[in-house]
């Protein structure tokens, strides 16, 4: 099976889309876009933990509850949630209902609100990291983790955060754009690039 795939649209894409028309949205419009908003990163941080052991569709389609739920995930709510907040989000089947993974959140909101304070923005935390190279042609060429987001998962559970992994960090950063993994001759390649140009720039 080929590591591209062309749609019913006539776009060639990363095969990991799977022709789910949720999933392929989210790889043309989201996965790989360069992202520096703080609550867009802390809420991919904060849902690659729900989803360690699950497959992303399955968080993916869960996460306009899950927005909910975590008020947009704004740190500085998130942040004083308490226990009521806990057990209602444990008697909500919209959710992952994980006591661990739900506790981990509203802790790493409270070290999200120390890192903004100490660094101005999580964007210029994180995308210092960010890395070019050149475009994989198959799936084989991504790695699972980076020299990179091993010392970014180092560092974050060093400041108290919890649930980020090196694995975790590495899917976080694919994601917002700080590397892009999309394959060579996927539509969505090229416009990634474009978008991390001025950001790698900034940073």
């Amino acid at each position: 099976m080929s590591d591209l795939v062309t749609g019913i649209d006539g776009r060639t894409r990363c095969a990991w889309s799977s022709g789910d028309e949720l999933y392929d949205a989210y790889h043309d419009e989201e996965w790989g876009r360069a992202t520096t908003a703080d609550e867009p990163l802390f809420e991919k941080i904060a849902l690659e933990g729900f989803q360690a052991g699950l497959a992303w569709i399955t968080v993916l389609r869960k996460r306009d509850r899950f927005r909910e739920v975590f008020a947009g995930f704004d740190p500085a709510t998130v942040a004083g949630f308490a226990e009521s907040e806990v057990l209602e989000m444990l008697d909500d089947s919209g959710i992952i209902r994980h006591r661990g993974k739900i506790e981990a959140t509203i802790n790493n909101a409270g070290m999200a609100l120390e890192l903004i304070e100490e660094f101005g923005s999580m964007a210029a935390y994180v995308w210092p990291q960010a890395s070019q190279g050149p475009a994989p042609s198959k799936f084989a060429d991504i790695p699972a983790v980076t020299d990179t987001s091993v010392a970014l998962s180092k560092d974050l559970k060093r400041r108290g955060w919890k649930f980020v992994g090196p694995t975790t960090m590495y899917a976080f950063m694919q994601a917002m754009g700080l590397v892009n993994d999309h394959l060579a001759g996927c539509w969505v390649r090229d416009a990634c690039e474009a978008e991390r140009g001025p950001i790698l720039g900034r940073y």
